[in-house]
């Protein structure tokens, strides 16, 4: 495995086990109600410090990317990372298992009791709970990173074309490519 310099400590990282990956990535699962990314973060960067603010944008980046879930995409890149291809089948696998479980016991109640006013309140403010920790996980981003101008009208032109003009996920990625790259270009020029 070839060693990497982490920004965050400056030095080697460490070996990290198959155990340790699917005990990270278990934590991310189970705890990650709504707003897996925000969990992420806060695993990732803030407790374990395996990559730094700046590398977990870069992962959630390429995760929002490429076809499937984001976090599936982003622990399957971590796990690689760390340990190769066993390592990102263990981080996908200790992702998933919890949430699986969970979910079909849900399910079988949700068949049952779904039809109840108070199961339909409790999903609304799920809902609402979730939203706000995606919204956290963006401003904390954003105040750490201190993006660019640049990067904020990026996002911003694709947070108009997915929320307002309902585009496609696959324009909006083929319309933002190309201007982030003329903008990061001209930064770069200056």
């Amino acid at each position: 495995m070839q060693e990497r310099v982490s920004e965050v400590t400056g030095s080697a990282q460490e070996t990290v086990s198959y155990g340790s990956i699917f005990l990270v990535f278990s934590k991310i699962g189970l705890c990650g109600f709504g707003g897996v990314a925000a969990w992420a973060h806060r695993v990732l960067v803030d407790e374990r410090r395996w990559y730094s603010d700046r590398e977990y944008a870069d992962l959630l980046s390429i995760g929002s990317v490429l076809p499937g879930p984001n976090i599936c995409n982003m622990s399957i890149m971590v796990g690689d990372r760390f340990r190769g291809a066993l390592g990102a089948a263990t981080a996908l696998a200790g992702l998933l298992a919890g949430p699986l479980l969970i979910l079909v016991c849900l399910a079988l109640l949700y068949d049952r009791y779904g039809n109840l006013p108070v199961v339909q309140a409790v999903i609304g403010g799920v809902t609402a709970a979730a939203a706000g920790l995606i919204f956290g996980t963006v401003i904390k981003l954003a105040r750490r990173l201190r993006p660019r101008f640049g990067n904020i009208l990026v996002g911003m032109l694709a947070f108009l074309g997915a929320a307002m003009l309902h585009l496609h996920v696959l324009l909006i990625v083929a319309l933002m490519v190309p201007l982030s790259l003329v903008l990061a270009l001209r930064d770069r020029q200056r």
